[in-house]
């Protein structure tokens, strides 16, 4: 005997959400929310420009080179402030030398380039005591030079290195470089004007101690 079990029940489909249902109004201004936001955020990004910037440490008188230099993307709010450093896609000269010292990091600024030859750095021999240099400094080294005063003077200890960022030319082995009063003699690229300060600094103080720092 059969049943009759009647007729399945009819199929239900989900409505389409019309114009009027606030989920899609809410979906449309998400979706345009993260277009703007995301033109914004490629506005900004072609804003920005390839400068050059030290790898390492480098003092006055260092010729740069290729390997000297690194590529760094910056934005610049003002384009005067651009002008005055060299972006990657300029060619530099091949004859170019640092003027003052750079740090590793630091953006290259034309201020601080020279022409070789042009600069007015001179060769500054220093003394200075075996246990107050590294003895890992050698030529081609950036130092600073710290003057430490006697006790009696020692408020002029926190003014800073007497030269800072300076290139080390010359630095005899240290079994060459100590001469009879057990010092050890470096010669130093600095600046003409620095150099004039360095001795007028030296003099001032009463039997100043000379350290130098290694930066790199």
């Amino acid at each position: 005997m059969s049943r009759d079990l009647g007729e399945p029940p009819a199929a239900t489909r989900a409505a389409t959400p019309g114009w009027r249902d606030p989920r899609m109004w809410v979906g449309i201004v998400i979706v345009a929310a993260s277009v703007v936001a995301g033109s914004r955020l490629m506005a900004a990004a072609d804003d920005s420009v390839q400068v050059w910037s030290a790898a390492s440490d480098m003092g006055a008188g260092d010729r740069l080179r290729a390997d000297d230099l690194v590529a760094t993307r910056v934005r610049f709010v003002d384009d005067a402030d651009l002008a005055g450093y060299f972006t990657v896609d300029e060619e530099l000269p091949a004859d170019l030398e640092l003027t003052r010292g750079v740090g590793a990091g630091e953006l290259l600024p034309r201020a601080a380039v020279g022409t070789a030859g042009e600069s007015d750095s001179v060769e500054l021999p220093v003394a200075v005591d075996a246990e107050q240099v590294p003895g890992s400094v050698d030529a081609g080294s950036v130092v600073d030079v710290w003057l430490v005063p006697a006790a009696s003077r020692a408020r002029h200890a926190n003014d800073g290195p007497a030269l800072s960022g300076v290139t080390v030319v010359d630095a005899p082995p240290v079994d060459e470089g100590f001469s009879t009063t057990g010092k050890r003699q470096l010669v130093l690229a600095v600046a003409q004007e620095d150099a004039a300060a360095f001795f007028a600094l030296l003099g001032s103080l009463e039997d100043p101690v000379v350290t130098v720092v290694r930066r790199s």
